[in-house]
């Protein structure tokens, strides 16, 4: 599917900008406060995503955090897509994923962005976005590491895409999984060291 370019430009700008003040929302750190479970940028590696909050040691806060921060980038794709179509559904993702990644909130230092790809993927195609998280899946119960979960299936995720028939979608997700893996660069540099932490080790 290829999108439609005809989209004026004041709708790129709008939906640009909601899908990114959407996509800036830190769930991670909302959950972690309600749930009294500290602050979340003094815990573990000081990340907003659900790795860390796992840290906390609570299980429900980590999986919450996923629900929400996959939530932000699957409604951002489906409420631009449903309203202006297939070019506004990939500016949202792209958008969503950015505000996550830069929040203003927090002086655009935010998440890795791997539960808000994975929600952009299912709402772009849904098929290839599974796929996706069943090769996150299958890395994590192997190496049982988060970050090298991350690195397989965004690396893997436009490959799947394309190969559904989704080009421009394929794109997309080759610049998002560019983005996942230089904001692993540290996680990459502990893989190779030996030293990267394993699912669930609390901070």
């Amino acid at each position: 599917m290829y999108p439609d370019l005809n989209l004026p430009f004041i709708f790129i700008i709008a939906v640009a900008s909601l899908a990114y003040l959407l996509g800036s929302i830190p769930f991670g750190m909302v959950i972690t406060k309600f749930m009294g479970l500290g602050d979340l940028r003094k815990i573990g590696s000081g990340n907003i995503g659900a790795t860390n909050v796992l840290r906390t040691g609570s299980k429900l806060a980590a999986f919450l955090t996923v629900v929400f921060d996959g939530g932000k980038g699957l409604v951002a794709v489906l409420f631009a897509g449903i309203i202006l179509g297939y070019t506004a559904a990939l500016i949202a993702g792209v958008f969503a994923f950015l505000g996550h990644l830069y929040p203003i909130w927090l002086k655009f230092k935010g998440g890795k962005g791997v539960a808000v790809f994975l929600g952009i993927l299912l709402a772009v195609n849904f098929w290839a976005g599974l796929a996706t998280c069943m090769t996150w899946l299958a890395t994590a119960i192997i190496v049982r590491i988060s970050s090298a979960s991350a690195l397989v299936s965004s690396a893997l995720a436009p490959i799947w895409l394309y190969l559904i028939g989704s080009g421009s979608a394929a794109l997309m997700a080759t610049i998002l999984a560019v983005l996942i893996w230089v904001k692993h660069m540290e996680n990459i540099k502990r893989i190779l060291k030996g030293t990267e932490p394993k699912i669930g080790k609390r901070g």
